[in-house]
């Protein structure tokens, strides 16, 4: 057998497109806080670790020396926008799945918290209203009225995060109470 019958196999070299590596952090604008670690990640050729990614599950090594944790991040990457005003759609029932699902970042659970205080009162109201058998364009007021503060306390999470830099919006009484008991976590 010649020798021409087989590949030959050349010394890996990396594509021509490939940049070529700098010492110089990727600028990620969605993440404001971010620690300059990013060569670290299993994408970027690092050793992979579990409940410790960039995008959640944890603080990083870096993250937990410096005592910082990025603002923006979830547990399981998912925008902070949108999962702050789920917790006020479905009232008591998406705020206690956001209280569940997300335990890493203060804003959504701020909102989720809020959303329970504000929304459970409210529910069991209706629900008391429809076994006495009130008037039923009575009852479909209240519903209405009911649903639209949750559309609007949805809409006050999304643009506290989106537009103002994660500011909290405080209802009377349920927004410090919902503070100290994220507070206490």
């Amino acid at each position: 057998m010649s020798s021409s019958n087989f590949a030959s196999f050349a010394p890996y070299a990396p594509p021509p497109d490939e940049p070529a590596p700098s010492s110089q952090p990727i600028v990620r604008p969605w993440f404001p806080s971010q620690s300059g670690d990013a060569g670290t990640s299993y994408q970027s050729g690092g050793i992979p670790t579990f409940n410790a990614s960039m995008s959640g599950g944890g603080p990083s090594h870096a993250e937990e020396a410096e005592g910082q944790i990025n603002q923006w991040e979830t547990r399981y990457g998912m925008r902070v926008d949108m999962l702050a005003a789920v917790a006020y759609l479905l009232g008591p029932i998406s705020a206690l799945l956001v209280l569940i699902i997300e335990t890493q970042n203060d804003y959504v659970r701020f909102h989720a918290y809020q959303s329970a205080l504000f929304s459970t009162p409210l529910v069991i109201i209706r629900m008391i209203a429809s076994l006495l058998q009130f008037a039923p364009w009575l009852r479909t007021f209240f519903t209405l009225i009911l649903l639209a503060s949750f559309l609007y306390m949805a809409f006050r999470a999304y643009y506290g995060a989106a537009h103002d830099g994660l500011s909290r919006y405080y209802l009377p009484y349920l927004g410090p109470l919902a503070d100290q008991w994220l507070a206490d976590e």
